[in-house]
This record gives C-alpha cells, structure tokens and sequence, in this order.
C-alpha cells in the first residue's frame, strides 16, 4: 500500500514544480517575447472581472492601492487642477502614482494601470512647470520642428511627476471662434493642423523606419503616451457651441476635421479620445461607423480608443439619465477604455451585466483589452511600473523656459504698425525718458496663461512660476528708462504725465471648454476704455492676449501698433523680445481675424470672405538680431 502514497507525493511534487515555474517564467511578462505574444498569452489567463477592469479609468480622488487591487483598475487620471496637494513637488507626485501602482502590482497577474493627465500646454496642472503657449499660438508659428521640440520638454516634465500618459495634442480644427476650446485648436485650416501633429513626434519619439501603420509607438521611459483628440468634428459645431452637434458632409468631414487623425495615425499616436460632439445628430460617443468602422477597420488604429470625462453618461440627455445603455452604446461604438470617472462601482456592474446577458460581446472586451494591453507592453510599462525622481529637475528647466520664450516669439503676429508704411512704429526703443505699461492683462501671469493652467479654468495673479509682460518689459529697457505701471489710467492720469510711449496689455480673461463659449467676442472689461484713454492721449502698440480674434473695431485707428499675443503662457519675456526689437515678428495668423461677430462663421476659402486680417496675415519688420 505504500507505492499509491508514493505516487501521490511525487503527483504533488511535481505540481508544486509547476506552479513554482509557472510563477517564475509566463511569457506576458518576458519583454523578448514579441507584443502581439504577449498580449495573447495575458488575454488568456484573464478573468472577465480582470478585463472589465483594464477598461475603467478612475479619478485620482476615487483611487487608493485596495482600489486598484479590488477592482483590477486599469488607469487612473489626474482632472483639469487635481493635484495631491497645492503647489506639489514632483516627489509628492511620483509617491502618489506609485502608490495605486503598488495596488495594481499585487494584483494576481500584477498587471500596471497608466496614470494620465491634461499636459495640453507644458504639464500645465502641476506648480513650477513650464506654460508653453497654447495650441492657437503655436498654429501661429507655423513651425513643426518648434512644436516637435515642445513635445519632447513636455514629456520630460510629464515624466518628472512620474506619469507616463497625457491626453494631447487636440487637433482640433475649430471653425468658429465662438467655440470655448478655440485656443485648443491650432488652426481653422487643416492643413496648419496637421503639421503640428509632429507633436507627437516629440512626445512619443521618431516612429522607426518601416513601423507598421496605425500602431502604437512610444520609445522609452523619457517619453509619454499621446492621445490625438476629439475625434471627430469638435471644432465644427454648430454656432461654435460646445459638444453641440457638428452638420456637415462626407466630403466636410473627410477634407477638413478627419486629416489630422491620418496623420496623427501614421506618427504612431498611442490612444485617440472620442468627442463629446455629435456629428449630424449621432453621438460621437456612440458613433460604431466613425469608432470602429472608420477609426479601427479603416484607418488601422491600434491603439486604444478613451471615452471623454463622463462622455458616455452624456450620449443621454440628460446626462446619466440611463447608464447602462450608454455604457452599452459607448463600448459597443469601439470604445475601449472609460474615463468614468467617478461610478466606478456602477459602471463595472453594468459591463458585468451586459456581457453575461450578452448585449455586449466578449470579442468586444477583448478588442479593448488587447488594444490598452499594446499600449502598456509598447510604452514598457511592465518592465518599468513605478516612477521615480530622476527627471524631477527637467520640472519647469531653464532650458524648457528659453523654449517656451522661443516659441512665444515666433507667436506673435503684428497686425498693424505705424499709419503708413513709412512710419512704423515697432520695434520700440530700449532707452526712452518714460514708458508707461496699462492694461488688465500686463501684470498678472494667470491671465497670460489661459484655461488648463494650475487649475482647469485658469486664474489670476500669480499662479505658478512664470514672467510677466510688465516684468518682461522691465529687464529689456535701458536702466535710464522710467516704466510707469497702471492698470487702467483715467485722461487726468494720461494729461498729467508726458510719456514716451505706451504699452497696453488687454484681452480675454482665462476660461475653459463649455464656460468659454462667447457670442460676442470682446475683450475684459474695461479694456477698451484702456485703449481708449492711453491711445487718446500717447502713442501706443496694443497687445492682445485672447484664445481666439476678438473685437477690436472701431479702435483699431487709435493704435500705432497691434500685436495677437495669444495665450503665451508663463515666459512673457518673448514678448518684451520681440516688441524691443532683440528679434523679428514671423507669425501668421492661424484664424481668420473677423470684423463682426456678425460674419462669424467666417474661415479662409469662403465665399464672401471680408475679414479684418486674412488668415495667414503677418506683417515683419526688420531686428537687430535674426529670428
């Protein structure tokens, strides 16, 4: 009787040496094993729960390490002005993102969630980083290598808060100003748009020579993972309306808000983000034969397709009103992964649900999590799981700075100068008796910034590390140069002072998506009454800081000069560069620059097009340096 016994030990021995090399060698986790092996071989060992997880991305605010454990949570993201705690170190943010990591990790399989975030203009919820201009600005430059170069230092500055995911570029093309995301937008004109798509070259690295199309592409722990968004139309709704409803044609649709996708598609972007938007009337985020007919099947994305924040509780209206058939039309569109970002519970109920009843197929949460699996396996994000601090110093690095100065430079338009040809008024001189600086937007580096800046809405005053145009102005002029500061002066002001010259500063004040929606497009009050009183009284180049053209009939006369500085972000000192003469004025208008929001929408190409400034409108003038 004792051979049984036996054979029972060794039966046992035996398995005990196969689980032990089970645990020691599974092919998902060998990085010489090819992707698409990997993905197989992961995919095969999941449980529906562990795959409905990988498709839930959560806030920061629901998320903690049993969380992530409980519930297999694939991603987590930070909003427009999370932060783990008010002017955050990147210490304090690596700790936080390895924190939920370390919950991902003890998982069963140890599969690692990616963190993302809204590094749309530098990584521009985090104190201290580097604000690059806005979208709008950079469409001005007209300068792909500039933007590409912009890429690689956000990345590195993403990367210094240990997160490797930011939900960028927008390529946008926003067809009406009136639309609150514009300054998002890098141009009216696709063409502009799809340029600055080499962005992503910057953020996700040089695609190698033959990589296969529409696979994702992200070269290493330096860069991040990118997210062309919002696919398609959002800059196209009816009278700019934010997420409203896009009316247009096949042949609209394909020559003007789709090219961007080609190209973003061909540089390897690793995620595309649905819009909020409908086009004619359908729900881009229930849209099947844009997601998965035109997207995946046709343009050969594979990559992963994210929902927007609460995007698929809005294909109802009221927003959430029936929650489970927009989690089934969202993911039965193509949509692989949910910004949920709150119900958590409920929505992992709800696809747990619609797969048993078989509403939603198991080949569909497979399609998802193959596509989040690549994007995590391509970026070495098994390998690599947690963060540290050796890119805490490229945070807001001086030479991130001189990049953002640069690009602020080649921002900038000049719209007027002088009355005549034969008498410009820029570049303005260094040394002058007295100067005097006015204007709501001269002094506060909030305003300067725009939306998307520490907080989602923007602010005022002295948000984040950064140079104002007035302090700008200070460090160019000659130290024999008075410069006399005041936001607003009356006439008694302006008739009691002899200046030189003057400088006014005005604009729009920060806003965000659906809040910066504006039908009248005119500038902070009491901006005009500035121009109005300075100009009156001294002669003055105006400077606009705006997301978008505004209103500047009737005062354009009063003006020696006019300068579209856009949203520039924190390095105001590229202003003082280029008014002063250190370099020259090389910007094009990006927009069409209208007379009346009247016209509005008015893009170049129209039939009765009659602008203000055309699209593409730069004047230059000679500097003392090349630009």
């Amino acid at each position: 009787m004792t051979c049984p016994n036996i054979s029972w030990a060794c039966l046992l021995l035996l398995l005990c040496f196969a689980s032990m090399g089970d645990a020691v060698y599974m092919k998902y986790k060998d990085p010489k094993q090819p992707t698409n092996t990997r993905i197989k071989d992961l995919i095969s060992r999941m449980t529906l729960a562990e795959k409905i997880g990988q498709m839930t991305q959560i806030e920061r605010l629901e998320a903690s390490a049993d969380v992530m454990k409980k519930y297999f949570i694939g991603s987590v993201l930070s909003g427009g002005g999370s932060v783990p705690a008010p002017q955050a170190t990147p210490a304090i943010w690596v700790n936080m993102v390895n924190e939920f990591q370390k919950g991902s990790l003890s998982t069963r399989l140890g599969i690692p969630m990616i963190y993302g975030i809204d590094a749309v203009h530098g990584n521009n919820n985090v104190y201290n980083a580097t604000l690059f201009p806005h979208n709008v600005g950079l469409g001005a430059t007209r300068d792909p290598d500039l933007i590409r170069r912009i890429g690689e230092a956000t990345a590195l500055e993403v990367r210094a808060t240990g997160i490797p995911y930011t939900f960028a570029p927008c390529i946008a093309v926003c067809r009406d100003p009136r639309w609150g995301r514009c300054y998002e937008s890098y141009s009216e004109d696709h063409r502009v748009v799809q340029q600055m798509t080499d962005i992503i070259l910057g953020l996700q690295g040089e695609i190698p020579m033959n990589h296969t199309k529409g696979v994702p592409y992200i070269a290493g722990k330096d860069k991040v993972a990118a997210c062309a968004k919002h696919y398609v139309g959002d800059g196209g709704t009816h009278s700019g309306i934010n997420e409203n409803n896009t009316i247009v044609d096949e042949h609209g649709l394909l020559g003007i808000h789709m090219p961007p996708y080609y190209d973003s598609i061909i540089k390897g972007v690793a995620t595309v983000m649905v819009s909020y938007s409908s086009l004619n009337g359908v729900k881009m985020h229930a849209n099947h034969d844009l997601v998965t007919g035109y997207l995946k099947s046709k343009l050969h994305f594979r990559g992963f397709v994210i929902s927007d924040w609460q995007g698929i509780d809005r294909i109802t209206s009221p927003s959430g009103s029936n929650y489970t058939y927009s989690v089934q039309a969202g993911i039965n569109a193509g949509i692989d992964m949910v910004m949920v970002p709150f119900n958590y519970i409920d929505y992992i109920n709800d696809v747990t649900y619609l797969v048993k009843k078989g509403i939603i197929n198991m080949s569909r949460i497979d399609d998802a999590v193959r596509r989040i699996l690549r994007v995590k396996f391509t970026m070495g994000l098994f390998e690599n799981p947690l963060a540290d601090l050796s890119f805490a110093d490229q945070l807001g690095k001086k030479e991130h700075r001189e990049l953002a100065r640069e690009a602020v430079r080649k921002s900038l338009v000049l719209l007027k100068n002088g009355n005549s040809p034969n008498q410009q008024f820029l570049p303005l001189p260094k040394k002058a008796r007295s100067i005097l600086v006015a204007g709501s937007h001269a002094s506060n580096l909030g305003y300067q910034c725009g939306g998307w800046s520490v907080q989602w809405m923007g602010g005022s005053g002295n948000i984040t590390t950064g140079t104002t145009i007035l302090d700008a102005i200070k460090s160019t002029v000659a130290d024999s140069t008075h410069v006399v500061h005041t936001e607003n002066p009356d006439e008694n002001f302006m008739k009691s002072n002899d200046f030189s010259f003057a400088i006014v500063v005005v604009g729009e004040p920060p806003y965000a998506e659906t809040l910066g929606d504006n039908a009248e497009l005119t500038i902070l009050e009491p901006g005009t009454d500035t121009i109005q009183t300075v100009c009156s009284a001294a002669k003055c180049a105006v400077v606009i800081i705006s997301g978008r053209p505004v209103v500047i009939e009737p005062y354009l006369p009063l003006m020696e000069a006019l300068v579209a500085a856009w949203l520039p972000g924190t390095e105001g000192q590229g202003v003082a560069d280029v008014l002063f003469g250190d370099y020259g004025f090389t910007g094009k208008l990006p927009r069409t620059w209208f007379k009346s929001v009247d016209q509005l929408p008015m893009n170049v190409g129209d039939p009765h097009y009659d602008p203000l400034f055309p699209f593409g409108f730069g004047l230059t003038i000679n500097s003392s340096q090349p630009g």
